[in-house]
């Protein structure tokens, strides 16, 4: 009986490990070209004695409930108030991932006569909230601007009574590029309608004191930004910034928030650290920028490849399993490199993930794109 119980999932293995789909986890080892650890933060002298100096004055490992029961702690609402201060937003409200921030956002806020326009690269986890959620939702062209405007003036023509919903990353975690924002924003305010920032991959290392690339429109009525706590700035959670009745809204409305134990506020006591070095520490941001640029200018010099202009950096493989097995043969090298595959690109788009982080130096950059080099030349479709 059990080998009946689990052979459907048995089979479901099989065929993602014949179409090179299967997933397994791998420990962190060799040289850092695979994390979002952009700033190098999560492992700095700086958070530790932080996050010390919290156990040290009370602050519990643990929130004991929901934020609407008694897990709401004093670190919590004063993180909120200062990433408020920090981002030029009316509220900020705190969630224990950026995951859970979006879909919450997508599930609660949209209402059923709304729709949401996404881009096709969206995250899977505005896909998930899209998917829990009441409104319709449609997939524009990737930042084709044309593209997201066709689709609501579509629905405008249909009957849509209801409010747009535009839904992008400012900085594109597989593509590494970034969202045509001023135009989306006049697009959204044009039909008025909102505009909802994942700003993931942005936060921490771009715009003033690395408030991001949507600083500029953050603060309107009419737009939602995401700041994830566990890439640039190493520690974990979301922010989400809006209006006083956007996030009082959340509090009341959205279920992982609602029924979710709050997130540890020893975390919320990192993450205020976190935000204060940006400020106080704006060469990191200066050196992060120095070699991604340097990278950039490298893979196209040894590889051919133009770089994406920012820290992630993309190499197209194509095969799935190529792509897997050059991955293995660099992590045996010493160079923490991921393969990237389908569903979480388009099919026969699998790809290395190499990203740009405070851990590595010019060096280290240049021999793993050496030694790239000859892997992919040596490991042949």
């Amino acid at each position: 009986m059990t080998a009946d119980l689990l052979a459907r999932y048995e089979k479901t293995l099989d065929g993602l490990e014949r179409k090179g789909r299967r997933r397994a986890l791998v420990s962190a080892g060799g040289i850092d070209f695979t994390s979002n650890d952009y700033l190098a933060l999560a492992a700095s002298p700086r958070l530790k004695a932080a996050m010390t100096a919290a156990i040290a004055r009370g602050v519990p490992v643990g929130a004991g409930g929901s934020r609407l029961l008694r897990g709401n702690h004093g670190e919590h609402e004063a993180l909120e108030a200062e990433a408020a201060a920090f981002f030029g937003v009316e509220r900020t409200l705190f969630f224990g991932s950026g995951y859970a921030a979006n879909t919450a956002l997508f599930s609660t806020l949209p209402q059923r006569d709304d729709l949401i326009v996404h881009d096709a690269l969206i995250h899977a986890s505005a896909h998930e909230g899209i998917a829990a959620g009441k409104a319709p939702a449609v997939a524009a062209a990737h930042n084709g601007v044309g593209a997201f405007a066709d689709a609501i003036g579509q629905w405008r023509r249909a009957g849509g009574a209801g409010r747009p919903w535009i839904a992008v990353e400012s900085l594109y975690s597989m593509d590494g590029d970034r969202a045509p924002l001023a135009e989306l924003s006049a697009l959204a305010a044009r039909h008025d309608g909102l505009l909802v920032i994942d700003e993931a991959h942005a936060t921490g290392v771009f715009g003033p004191d690395g408030r991001g690339l949507a600083a500029e429109l953050e603060g309107r009525e009419n737009v939602v930004v995401l700041h994830t706590c566990g890439k640039a700035l190493g520690v974990s959670g979301a922010l989400v910034g809006a209006s006083a009745v956007i996030c009082d809204y959340l509090v009341n409305r959205a279920r992982n928030f609602i029924y979710s134990t709050a997130p540890s506020p020893l975390v919320a006591a990192a993450v205020r650290e976190a935000l204060a070095a940006l400020v106080d520490e704006p060469e990191r941001r200066a050196a992060f920028e120095d070699l991604s640029t340097f990278a950039n200018r490298a893979l196209f010099e040894t590889l051919g490849i133009a770089g994406s202009g920012s820290q992630i950096l993309p190499i197209p493989i194509g095969d799935n399993g190529r792509a897997l097995r050059i991955a293995a043969r660099m992590r045996a090298e010493g160079y923490d490199i991921r393969a990237i595959r389908p569903p979480t690109v388009p099919e026969g788009t699998a790809r290395l993930r190499i990203a740009i982080t405070l851990n590595v130096d010019r060096a280290a950059i240049g021999q793993m794109l050496e030694r790239l080099k000859i892997a992919i030349a040596e490991e042949r479709p």
